[in-house]
């Protein structure tokens, strides 16, 4: 039995890579997009995504295994999938957790990934989304998150940028950032906290437990990618089956974030968030 935890900053492929995995046999994950409310019960006013690992006490991890466990059994599983992008900020919570986890840590070019999550800032109400994840939302938990959402679409409505008043991961200091930044460069400066402290937490962690994945290299060869992250996670599987699991694997967005922000707002981003995009070869 295994649970295996996709860490990636939002749009980076979290969810192509997600459900290509559970497309396996015994490998399964929540029918839902994201458990947030899950890695924060407990922790739910907490006032941001950045948990400390001394807040998962005893019986905040023991709530989560347990859906871990839920999850696990009532699907039949061998390796139980999870993925929450917000989880970048809080590896060290999440380990303590689950500490026999392996970890898959997928990055892509952060300006790609701006370009797309503006898109999620702006979106419109979609009722079947909050439904499927409202069933996983602790009942104890419902009356705060409702909250928040009336207000988060209240806000959408007379926000010059249209925007809501959050999406995405919570960043320590979010308040400051909405406050003295575009929609383009927070989108960017959430990507860069998520991705600085990916790679500072998961160095922490033995090596045998974490694979690191870079998006454009799995989007434009899936199948060897795919292969190498199987036997990283000891699962068995024939070429044809592999073929299979990433036939709807497109390189179609490679680009499409810069090309839609445009050569200035490109040059801003990449002034603001040099330093990680150089790190990760995309400046």
């Amino acid at each position: 039995m295994l649970d295996v935890v996709i860490v990636g900053a939002p749009r980076s492929g979290t969810n192509m890579l997600r459900d290509v995995l559970t497309s396996f046999d015994k490998v399964g994950t929540w029918p839902c997009d994201e458990i947030n409310y899950i890695w924060r019960h407990g922790n739910v006013r907490y006032p941001s995504d950045e948990i400390p690992p001394d807040r998962a006490t005893p019986g905040v991890s023991a709530y989560i295994r347990a859906r871990f466990d839920d999850i696990r059994r009532t699907q039949d599983l061998d390796i139980v999938v999870e993925k929450t992008c917000a989880s970048c900020l809080r590896v060290p919570f999440v380990d303590r957790v689950l500490p026999g986890a392996k970890y898959i840590y997928i990055y892509r070019d952060g300006i790609d990934a701006t370009g797309s999550a503006k898109q999620r800032w702006t979106a419109r109400l979609d009722i079947p989304y909050i439904m499927e994840k409202v069933r996983f939302v602790p009942v104890t938990d419902l009356p705060y998150y409702g909250l928040r959402y009336f207000w988060s679409r209240i806000y959408r409505l007379f926000s010059k940028e249209k925007r809501l008043a959050f999406w995405g991961p919570k960043l320590d200091n979010m308040e400051e950032i909405l406050q003295k930044h575009t929609l383009n460069e927070v989108c960017a400066l959430q990507w860069q906290r998520c991705v600085d402290k990916a790679d500072r937490d998961l160095g922490e962690i033995a090596p045998e437990r974490v694979i690191r994945i870079r998006y454009e290299d799995f989007v434009s060869n899936p199948v060897p990618e795919l292969q190498r992250i199987l036997v990283f996670l000891n699962y068995t599987a024939s070429l044809e089956e592999v073929q299979a699991a990433v036939k709807r694997v497109s390189n179609g967005s490679l680009g499409k974030g810069r090309k839609a922000l445009g050569d200035e707002e490109v040059a801003k981003l990449e002034a603001l968030t040099g330093e990680t995009l150089k790190r990760h070869g995309y400046l």
